[in-house]
C-alpha cells in the first residue's frame, strides 16, 4: 500500500532535492494554500465518569500488591529465552534465574492467589466440620442456652458486627454490580467507537488522493509564478542591470544636464551685462547733462541780488560751495563689451544639449525593453520547458495505480467493517451470557445478605429480653433461623466466588500490570522493538513487514508517536528506504535545463549611449568661449561705484532746509523749484541706473564664478560622461552574467519553495496516519484497559471483599442465632446459694435434660430447630 500510495508524494519531493542548494536570500514567498485535511471523529480520550473513583482505588490496591516497576529486561529474556521438552532446559542455571526473577515479581500475585486458594480449599472444608460438628449437638447445636450476665452486651455485638460485616459486604457487592454494568454498557456502546474508527479510516483512504493531486496541481502555481517573472524578465532583470550602472551613469547625465543649465544661464547673464552697460552709459550721458543745467540755474539764482543781503549772504555761500557735488560718480563709458563671448554662447546654444542628454537618458531608461526584446526567443524555450515538465507530471500521475490499490484497501476495510458489524451480536450476546453470569454471583451475595439482614430484623424486632430462651417469640426465632439460612448459603457460596476472584484476579491484575500501564508510558512499545525479540533472523520486525528490510531502524514506539502526533505515513514508515523516485520521475533535469536557458542570455547595451561627439563637442566649445577673459576688476570698480557722487535726495533735502532760512520772497521760492528739480533727476535717472547697476552686478559676479569653476566643470562632466560609457560598454557583460544568475536563483527558488513545501506536506499533512494510532488506542486504551480491565478488576475487588467479609459475618451470624432461636432446654436453678452444688448434681455442665429435671418447651419443637 505505502509504495503505491505515496509514490506520487516523492514526484516533486525527492527528486528536487538533488538540485543546486537553497539561495540565500530566498525569493518570495509563494502561497501554495493549505493541503485539504479532514476532520476524524474518533476521540480516544475515555472518560469512566464516577465510576473512575473505583478504578482508581483498585488501581491503588494493585500498586500495593505489585508495586514493582514493569520488568522490561525480564521479559526481553524470557521471550528471547527457549525452554525445550527436556526437563534438563527447565534446570539450566540461566532459566533457573529466570524464573526466580519471575516469581520475585509476581510474588504479590502469588501469595495473593495462594490465599485465595487456601480460601477456596479450606472454607468448604471447614463448613463439611462445621455442619457434621452441630450434628453432633457440638459447635453450638444443642439447643440450650446457659445464662449468663454479659448476655444482652455479647448479643448488641454480635448483632453489630454482623450489621458492619453486611454493611461492607453490601458496598462490595455494589461495585460488583456497578462494574459488570459497566462492562456492558461499554461493550454495547463501542459499536459506535469501532464505526467511528472505521470512518476515520474510510476518511484517510477517500482523502488521500485529493490530497496527492492538490500537491501535484500546486506545480502550477509555481510555473505561473516562474512564467510571470518571465514575462517581466524586462522590469525584473532589466531593472536590476540598469539599477547597477545608475549609480555611474545617472550623476554623469545629470551633471552634463546641468551643464546644458549653466550655458543658458551664461548666454542670459552675458546678455544682460550687454544691456545693462549700453543703458548705463546712455544714463550716466543724460545724468550729467541734466545735473549740469541744474548747477547752471542754481548758479545764476545764487548770483541774484538777494543773496547779497546779510541775513542770506552766508547761507548762498554754503549752498554755492555743496555746487561742485552735484555731479556722476560711475563712469561705465569706458567699460569693455561682451558682443564676443556673447556670439560664442550663442553659436554653443545653436545645439540643444539638453535634448542630447535626455537621449542619452531615454537610452539608458529602456535597459528594460532592449532586455526583454533580445531575449524573447529564450523565454519562449524556457516556457515551453516548464509547459513539458508540467504534462509530464500529470501523465506520470495517471500512471499511477493510486486509484486501483485505494480502491482494494476500501474494499478490504469495507468487509472489515461488515464483518466487524455481523460479529458484533455475536459479541454481545456472549458479553450478555458474561453480564448473567456475573450477575448470578452478585445474587449469590444478595441472597446472603437478605438472610442476614432479614434474620437482624426479626431478631432484633421479636427479642424479648423478659421471656426465657425456651419461650422466646416466633418472630425471633425466625430471625436466629434467617441467620442460620445464611451461614449455610455463604459456606456453600463463598468458595465459588473465591474461585472466581481468584481467576479474574490473576487475569486482570496482570493484564493491567504488564499491557495497560506500560502501553500508557510507551514502555510496552520498548519491549516489542528490543532487536530480534519477535524474529530471532529481524533486527527490526515492523521495518522488516513494512520494508522488507530489518536493518532500517523502524520502531513501534516511533510509528505510534509520529501517528499520536497525526504526521504523515511518508515520514512515519521511513518509506524513502523503500523506492527511488529518481527511477519513475527525474525532472532535476529540466531544472538544469531550465538554469542552462537562463545562463544562456546574452543581452547587449553597446547601443547605449549616453553623449555622443556632438554633446562633448558642444561642450567644449562653451569652455573656449572666453567668458574668462573679461575684465570683471572694471566692472566691479564701477559698480562699487555710486551713480552720483552725492545723495540727491539729501542734497535737495538740504537746499530746502537752507532756503527756509532765508526771507520770505522769490529767493527762497527760486531754490525750492530748484530742490524739486534734482529730487525729479533722482526719480527719473537715477533710481533706473541703480537697477541697472544692480543687474549688471549680479550678472557680472554669477559670469566670474562660472569662469572660475567652468573649465574644472567641463573637464569633469566629460570625464564623467566617458567613465560611465566606458562602464556600460566594458562591464556591461559581467553584469548582466552577474544578475542574470541572481534572476535564475530566483526563478529556481520558486521550484526549491514548491519542493520544501512538498516535503513538510507529505512530513505533516498527507496521509496523516492519525486514525491508526486511533484504532490502537481504541483496540488497547479504550476497549481493553478502560473497558473490560477495569471493569473485571474492580469485579473482582468488589466479590473479593464480600467473600473475604463473609467470614466474620458467619461467626457473628452464628454466635447472634443463639440469642435469637428457641432453646428446647434452659437452667434451672433451686437456690441461688447452692448452684453449684445443684449443678453438680444434675451433671451435664449443670442444666437438666429434658427427659430428667428439664421443663418441657411449650411450643412445638421442631426438627428445624436441631440445626
Amino acid at each position: 500500500m505505502a509504495v503505491e500510495l505515496l509514490l506520487l508524494l516523492l514526484l516533486c519531493g525527492s527528486t528536487l532535492s538533488e538540485v543546486q542548494p537553497l539561495h540565500k536570500p530566498p525569493p518570495g514567498t509563494l502561497d501554495f494554500g493549505f493541503v485539504p485535511v479532514k476532520t476524524y471523529d474518533t476521540n480516544t480520550y475515555h472518560e469512566p465518569g464516577p465510576i473512575g473513583i473505583l478504578f482508581r482505588l483498585v488501581h491503588a490496591f494493585l500498586y500495593l500488591v505489585q508495586p514493582n516497576s514493569f520488568p522490561q529486561d525480564l521479559i526481553k529474556k524470557l521471550a528471547q529465552q527457549t525452554f525445550g521438552n527436556v526437563q534438563d532446559d527447565y534446570q539450566k542455571p540461566e532459566n533457573v534465574v529466570l524464573t526466580l526473577q519471575a516469581i520475585y515479581y509476581e510474588i504479590g500475585f502469588i501469595v495473593s492467589a495462594a490465599l485465595g486458594l487456601l480460601f477456596v480449599l479450606l472454607l468448604p472444608l471447614v463448613g463439611l466440620c462445621f455442619c457434621m460438628c452441630r450434628c453432633c449437638d457440638n459447635c453450638g447445636g444443642e439447643m440450650h442456652q446457659r445464662h449468663k450476665k454479659n448476655a444482652d452486651c455479647r448479643r448488641g455485638c454480635f448483632a453489630t458486627f454482623l450489621f458492619v460485616a453486611s454493611l461492607i459486604i453490601s458496598i462490595g457487592v455494589l461495585c460488583a454490580y456497578a462494574a459488570n454494568q459497566h462492562l456492558t454498557s461499554q461493550v454495547r456502546g463501542a459499536k459506535n467507537l469501532v464505526h467511528s474508527n472505521f470512518k476515520d479510516l474510510r476518511i484517510f483512504l477517500n482523502d488521500t488522493p485529493g490530497q496527492i493531486d492538490y500537491l501535484v496541481s500546486q506545480y502550477n502555481t509555481t510555473k505561473n509564478k516562474a512564467l510571470s517573472d518571465l514575462n517581466n524578465v524586462g522590469p525584473l532583470l532589466g531593472s536590476r542591470v540598469q539599477e547597477r550602472f545608475a549609480k555611474e551613469v545617472r550623476p554623469a547625465l545629470d551633471a552634463a544636464l546641468m551643464m546644458a543649465g549653466a550655458i543658458r544661464e551664461t548666454k542670459e547673464a552675458l546678455e544682460n551685462v550687454s544691456v545693462s552697460v549700453e543703458v548705463l552709459q546712455e544714463g550716466t550721458e543724460r545724468l550729467h547733462a541734466n545735473l549740469t543745467n541744474v548747477k547752471i540755474h542754481l548758479s545764476n539764482t545764487l548770483s541774484d541780488s538777494a543773496c547779497s543781503a546779510a541775513q542770506a549772504a552766508s547761507t548762498c555761500n554754503i549752498i554755492r560751495n555743496s555746487l561742485n557735488q552735484l555731479n556722476i560718480n560711475a563712469n561705465f563709458s569706458g567699460l569693455p563689451g561682451v558682443s564676443t563671448q556673447l556670439a560664442k554662447v550663442n553659436d554653443v546654444l545653436k545645439i540643444d544639449l539638453s535634448s542630447l542628454v535626455q537621449k542619452g537618458y531615454a537610452a539608458f531608461n529602456d535597459t528594460p525593453d532592449l532586455v526583454l526584446n533580445q531575449t524573447r526567443n529564450i523565454l519562449s524555450d524556457i516556457k515551453n520547458l516548464l509547459d513539458l515538465i508540467g504534462s509530464n507530471i500529470t501523465s506520470f500521475t495517471k500512471l499511477l495505480p493510486v486509484q486501483k490499490v485505494l480502491a482494494d484497501l476500501t474494499i478490504y476495510l469495507t468487509q472489515s467493517e461488515a464483518y466487524v458489524q455481523d460479529y458484533f451480536p455475536v459479541v454481545e450476546q456472549y458479553d450478555f451470557y458474561r453480564w448473567l453470569g456475573c450477575l448470578t454471583l452478585c445474587c449469590m451475595v444478595i441472597l446472603i445478605l437478605v438472610f442476614y439482614c432479614l434474620g437482624l430484623l426479626c431478631g432484633t424486632c421479636g427479642y424479648d429480653k423478659h421471656a426465657s430462651p425456651t419461650t422466646r417469640g416466633c418472630i425471633s426465632n425466625t430471625g436466629g433461623n434467617f441467620l442460620m439460612a445464611g451461614v449455610g448459603f455463604s459456606f456453600l457460596f463463598s468458595w465459588v466466588l473465591m474461585i472466581i476472584v481468584v481467576i479474574t484476579f490473576v487475569t486482570g491484575g496482570n493484564v493491567e500490570k504488564l499491557v495497560c500501564e506500560p502501553y500508557e508510558d510507551r514502555t510496552l512499545f520498548k519491549v516489542l522493538d528490543t532487536p530480534y525479540l519477535l524474529n530471532q533472523h529481524w533486527r527490526s520486525y515492523l521495518s522488516a513487514i513494512v520494508l522488507k528490510n530489518p536493518d532500517i531502524n523502524l520502531t513501534f514506539e516511533k510509528v505510534y508517536s509520529d501517528c499520536k502526533e497525526n504526521k504523515g505515513i511518508y515520514t512515519t514508515l521511513h518509506l524513502e528506504n523503500l523506492f527511488n523516485i529518481n527511477e519513475f520521475l527525474n525532472i532535476s533535469m529540466y531544472t538544469e535545463d531550465v538554469s542552462l536557458k537562463i545562463e544562456h542570455i546574452n543581452v547587449n547595451l553597446s547601443n547605449i549611449v549616453l553623449l555622443d561627439e556632438i554633446g562633448k563637442r558642444n561642450i567644449l566649445d562653451f569652455s573656449s568661449s572666453g567668458i574668462d577673459g573679461i575684465n570683471f576688476a572694471a566692472y566691479l570698480t564701477e559698480i562699487n561705484k555710486s551713480v552720483t557722487k552725492v545723495d540727491l535726495l539729501s542734497f535737495a533735502n538740504d537746499l530746502e532746509a537752507r532756503a527756509d532760512q532765508l526771507p520770505k520772497g522769490a529767493l527762497e521760492n527760486a531754490l525750492k523749484g530748484h530742490a524739486n528739480s534734482i529730487r525729479m533727476i533722482h526719480n527719473q535717472q537715477v533710481v533706473p541706473l541703480e537697477q541697472a547697476m544692480s543687474t549688471l552686478n549680479q550678472s557680472i559676479r554669477l559670469l566670474q564664478r562660472t569662469s572660475s569653476e567652468f573649465m574644472i566643470k567641463v573637464k569633469n562632466v566629460i570625464s564623467a560622461v566617458d567613465a560611465a560609457q566606458l562602464l556600460i560598454s566594458n562591464d556591461a557583460s559581467l553584469v548582466i552574467i552577474q544578475e542574470t544568475k541572481k534572476y535564475m536563483d530566483m526563478i529556481i527558488g520558486y521550484f526549491e519553495q514548491y519542493v520544501e513545501w512538498v516535503k513538510e506536506s507529505i512530513t505533516m499533512e498527507v496521509a496523516a496516519c492519525k486514525p491508526i494510532a486511533n484504532v490502537i488506542d481504541t483496540a488497547v486504551d479504550i476497549f481493553l484497559c478502560s473497558y473490560v480491565i477495569d471493569s473485571v478488576n474492580t469485579f473482582w475487588f468488589g466479590l473479593g471483599g464480600c467473600s473475604i467479609f463473609l467470614i466474620p459475618a458467619i461467626i457473628c451470624a452464628v454466635k447472634l442465632s443463639k440469642y435469637y432461636r428457641r432453646m428446647d432446654t434452659e437452667d434451672v436453678y433451686d437456690d441461688v446459694e447452692t448452684i453449684p452444688m445443684k449443678n453438680m448434681e444434675n451433671g451435664n455442665n449443670g442444666y437438666h435434660k429434658e427427659h430428667l429435671y428439664g421443663i418441657h418447651n411449650p411450643v412445638m419443637t421442631s426438627s428445624v430447630e436441631q440445626w
